[in-house]
């Protein structure tokens, strides 16, 4: 089977890395770049390069190609350098001196939560009257429950080939379950039209979520540096690297008040849904949403009361996994 890394590379193509971030939250000081220009190296570019928008977000903003005035979350992208190999680009972006001033983080949803910190306002749904029917169910349960993420470690990584093509035209491969959303966000980003972008999909080796917007990421760096250097880049992530710099499935934590009888019906119920949604939106709101109405299951929740959070952290920004929320909703009431 031929993955997009099979794909015979064009004549002088070029291989990219992206330097990250090794601090959850800071300012950005200052980027020097003077270092990295090794003999075989062809660009380096930060945010200030960026010919259109610096931003890749699906549907709200708050994904930068490169950090600008300040990264929140380790393995946020800083920078990129593509040479004539990705030994070369890896070796010359080490070289690059980044001064953070480092801020306080947010690292779990408590902490959000109490600060107010959320990618999307707070959503409620109820039915009935759980105030009430709480007070005179025969049994009630108090508890919370927490449930980790998961990498969708799809078969082949991150990867895009980008091509510059005549009158400032540009192709990409890209392993992406959004060739149009990766269209509109390369126009973008290069301050083009869409139909001067194209995009193929030769086989992503899976994608569970986690090609559906953060794919977009890798094509625009490689078009950025393709646009940069007139020559075809490739960008492909090692694991490690993928699995710093893109998103998971959304860690939860549930607190649940819960009344019952002694058939063990439930009477009334309330849930917190606090879903760890990393630094910016991506698709969290409808994730966490997607909980919300999933968390009946197939019991009747005849008086409930569902908050949903959105809780921003400092970590990756979390994405779509097979599910798409809908197993942090079941998972909450089968543990209740």
């Amino acid at each position: 089977a031929t993955y997009t890394d099979d794909i015979p590379e064009p004549k002088g193509c070029l291989h990219a890395y992206v330097l990250k971030s090794p601090v959850a939250h800071a300012k950005i000081k200052s980027i020097d770049t003077s270092r990295c220009y090794l003999q075989g190296v062809h660009a380096v570019l930060t945010a200030e390069d960026i010919i259109g928008v610096n931003d890749v977000a699906p549907v709200f903003d708050g994904d930068p190609i490169f950090a600008s005035k300040g990264v929140e979350y380790v393995g946020h992208s800083v920078l990129a350098v593509t040479a004539e190999s990705i030994q070369l680009a890896k070796k010359a972006a080490l070289l690059a001196k980044v001064e953070y001033e480092e801020l306080p983080s947010i690292l779990d949803v408590d902490t959000a939560l109490s600060k107010k910190s959320f990618v999307g306002d707070p959503y409620v749904m109820k039915i009935g009257d759980y105030n009430e029917q709480i007070k005179s169910s025969e049994f009630t349960l108090e508890g919370q429950f927490e449930m980790g993420g998961q990498d969708h470690f799809y078969l082949e990584g991150q990867v895009a080939l980008a091509t510059p093509l005549e009158n400032g035209e540009m192709h990409c491969w890209s392993s992406t379950q959004h060739p149009s959303e990766v269209q509109h966000l390369i126009a973008k980003t290069l301050g083009l039209s869409d139909h001067d972008v194209t995009v193929d999909v030769r086989r992503m080796g899976g994608g569970f979520g986690g090609k559906e917007s953060q794919a977009s990421l890798i094509a625009c760096v490689a078009s950025q540096l393709a646009y940069k250097t007139k020559r075809a880049v490739k960008l492909r992530l090692d694991r490690d690297d993928d699995m710093i710099l893109t998103g998971k499935r959304h860690p939860f934590k549930v607190y649940y008040t819960v009344g019952f009888d002694k058939e063990g019906a439930i009477k009334a119920i309330k849930l917190d849904l606090l879903g760890d949604c990393g630094m910016s939106a991506d698709l969290s709101n409808a994730i966490v949403d997607r909980a919300m109405f999933h968390s009946d299951n197939a019991y009747f929740l005849g008086n409930a009361l569902i908050t949903g959070y959105r809780c921003k952290t400092n970590k990756v920004s979390n994405t779509a996994f097979r599910g798409f929320g809908g197993p942090q909703g079941i998972l909450a009431i089968e543990n209740i």
